[in-house]
């Protein structure tokens, strides 16, 4: 897989996925990364890529142009654009599902207090990881392109590795232990030393249903990420 970044700071997602799985896969290939700063856009000597939003307000605006320029340089035939927003849809695992089976990859990050308006018809999925505010978009970028790589068939060493684990039915997953099999006074629960493979996973099938329902009663079933239908922004 491809995956590009329009962004600023590129050393903010460059550094993190350098480390770990995500960085194995980049040495291995199966995970490409690149990046194009908006600065590197500009026509004036101060290579000036925001403004004083219109209307007044605190803050700066990324401008349209710069973003509009490097989003142009990265963005191919078959290319999915990702503008990393607080107003996009809710990131989750089924929306890592889908996007990693796409071929390109490529988000938008943006920093002060946003980019200006008209870039947004220019994606085809506005996402957003949570509701808190973050310094960018590049943190973001970070989580959802290490969440979206280990689902690339080949990263992770064992081929069912992610499937069953949290949220892929739309549940939490199962508590885990490991050695030893009491530790201070605790012990692990009798079903997963019983050597039943069906008695260990209808354990923990009933322990998912009742975590989920306790701690995140909120979770819904995995729904398909679309490609939204662009406006009549120049590409």
């Amino acid at each position: 897989m491809r995956v590009d970044a329009v962004t600023l700071f590129p050393a903010m997602i460059d550094s993190p996925l350098s480390e770990s799985i995500v960085g194995r896969a980049r040495t291995e290939g199966f995970l490409e990364l690149g990046f194009a700063n908006p600065r590197d856009f500009t026509e004036d000597r101060h290579r000036t890529v925001d403004d004083k939003p219109y209307g007044g307000g605190t803050g700066m605006v990324m401008m349209a142009e710069p973003v509009y320029r490097a989003l142009k340089q990265l963005r191919k035939k078959g290319s999915f654009v990702i503008l990393l927003t607080p107003k996009g849809r809710r990131f989750d695992q089924s929306v890592a599902l889908e996007l990693s089976k796409k071929k390109h990859l490529v988000f938008i990050c943006g920093h002060y207090e946003g980019i200006d308006e008209r870039v947004t018809p220019l994606a085809d999925l506005e996402l957003s990881i949570g509701d808190y505010v973050l310094t960018g978009g590049e943190p973001a970028a970070v989580a959802v392109i290490d969440a979206v790589t280990r689902l690339i068939p080949g990263v992770l060493r064992k081929s069912d590795a992610t499937v069953n684990e949290t949220f892929t039915d739309g549940l939490l997953e199962a508590p885990h232990y490991t050695r030893p099999a009491v530790w201070r006074g605790k012990t692990v629960p009798p079903e997963l030393v019983s050597g039943n493979h069906k008695l260990i996973a209808a354990w923990r099938s009933k322990l998912a249903a009742e975590l989920t329902g306790k701690a995140r009663p909120d979770l819904k079933p995995p729904q398909q990420v679309k490609k939204k239908s662009r406006g009549k922004a120049a590409h």
